[in-house]
């Protein structure tokens, strides 16, 4: 069926502005080689970018060449601005990014134990209102948020959960009303991380893989065929409760203490470092855990693997893999991420002891390895979330001019979504 002239105009501006985000600033010229339109279509939807400030001319070609022809096309970058926050329980961290996602400013604020609920509400909005006045935005247009937490699939809200603090969930209302022009989503961290890795980090070559995250908290991301699973309530990956042999209990409903969780979260890895006699100082905000695995794969590189540090990432990855086992087994993923600082901070050299234990532990092959992104790859995360948020709404102009309906995109649906 032919694309109606709008649709045609909409697909055909979508590839350019696609094109001009992928490859830089291109002449007219370029862009009709890589879209394989029409000189005079190609002139439309220059003309229709460029009037509703999409993209503007940036420069040109080169030296030898002057004339309409040279001039240069690329995205107006101040045409938005973007901001990521990343809410842990001790505290925020912000980013915030022009449309194309180049940086402009971040900071990040610890919030103690202690601290009042609306004290911590207070000073993680005053962190982004400081950010965004840092960047010259005079407002954000979208504002992207990971959570440890669940999120409701049918109201987008952040769920109330046992062991998080209140003003979690304080925080996203107060953002909301404190920025009302701003469009707010909220994405749990390790789904976020799963994203950032698949884009730009350890899983780019992969269409699906499971992302295991150990950082302060433990949990799982599911990436199949290309797309993020959030699971029926939106708890897909919450493997802190997954029963494992090796504790002492079960976990329940309300307590994953037995499960997973009991053998590998950061209290349980620092606990399985002292038994080993590893020590090692951590670097606030990095939780201690992160720093002994560091301290032991140092020691792993110059030692001998009868020592103490090699024999704790030996019953690390032991631990690791049991988790990660019962995901395999049930989702034959292929790839498993370990992710987070902890994730990181074992590198490669925990990647293969644990892709050693599962290679014991199941049939089905599976590649392990270590995150590129760290602790990092949810605020990454969450600023991609925001920038296709944000570009999906803008790189979809409404004004309508001349079209010539034939020379309709057909590379339109080609390369990644913008």
């Amino acid at each position: 069926m032919a694309a109606s002239p709008s649709t045609a105009r909409a697909i055909n501006d979508r590839l350019a502005l696609r094109l001009l985000q992928q490859e830089g600033p291109l002449t007219a010229g370029r862009l009709k080689q890589l879209t394989g339109l029409s000189r005079p279509t190609v002139a439309d939807l220059v003309e229709r970018l460029t009037a509703s400030g999409l993209i503007s001319v940036v420069g040109e070609s080169g030296e030898q060449r002057r004339g309409p022809n040279a001039k240069l096309y690329g995205i107006v970058a101040d045409r938005a601005h973007l901001a990521a926050l990343d809410i842990r329980t001790e505290g925020v961290a912000v980013l915030v990014s022009d449309l194309l996602g180049h940086v402009l400013a971040e900071a990040s604020v610890p919030i103690d134990d202690d601290t009042g609920t609306g004290t911590a509400v207070e000073q993680a909005v005053s962190l982004v209102e400081r950010a965004t006045k840092e960047a010259g935005a005079d407002r954000l247009h979208t504002l992207g948020i990971g959570a440890p937490g669940l999120i409701d699939p049918a109201s987008g809200d952040l769920r109330d959960s046992s062991g998080l603090p209140e003003w979690h969930r304080r925080l996203v209302a107060a953002l909301q009303e404190r920025f009302p022009r701003t469009r707010v989503s909220v994405e749990n961290e390790t789904n976020l991380a799963a994203l950032a890795e698949q884009r730009d980090g350890a899983a780019r070559d992969r269409d699906t893989f499971v992302l295991l995250w150990f950082g302060m908290g433990i949990g799982a991301a599911l990436v199949l065929d290309g797309t993020l699973r959030r699971g029926a309530s939106g708890g897909a990956g919450e493997i802190g409760f997954l029963p494992v042999p090796g504790t002492t209990g079960l976990p329940s409903a309300t307590d994953c203490g037995g499960g997973f969780h009991s053998l590998a979260g950061a209290g349980a890895i620092a606990g399985l470092a002292a038994e080993y006699g590893v020590t090692a100082t951590a670097a606030a905000p990095e939780p201690q855990a992160a720093a002994l695995v560091r301290a032991a794969v140092d020691h792993a590189h110059r030692g001998s693997l009868t020592e103490a540090p090699a024999r704790f990432l030996d019953a690390l990855a032991d631990r690791v893999a049991l988790g990660a086992a019962a995901v395999v087994a049930v989702l034959d993923p292929g790839c498993v991420v370990l992710a987070g600082e902890i994730g990181r901070a074992g590198g490669d050299t925990l990647a293969l002891r644990v892709q050693d234990r599962l290679a014991r532990l199941s049939p089905l092959p599976t590649e392990v390895r270590p995150s590129t992104l760290g602790g990092g790859a949810v605020l990454r995360g969450a600023l991609l979330t925001a920038r296709d948020r944000a570009q999906d709404e803008l790189f979809a102009p409404r004004s309508a001019s001349r079209t010539h309906p034939a020379d309709h995109a057909g590379a339109a649906g080609s390369g990644p979504p913008v």
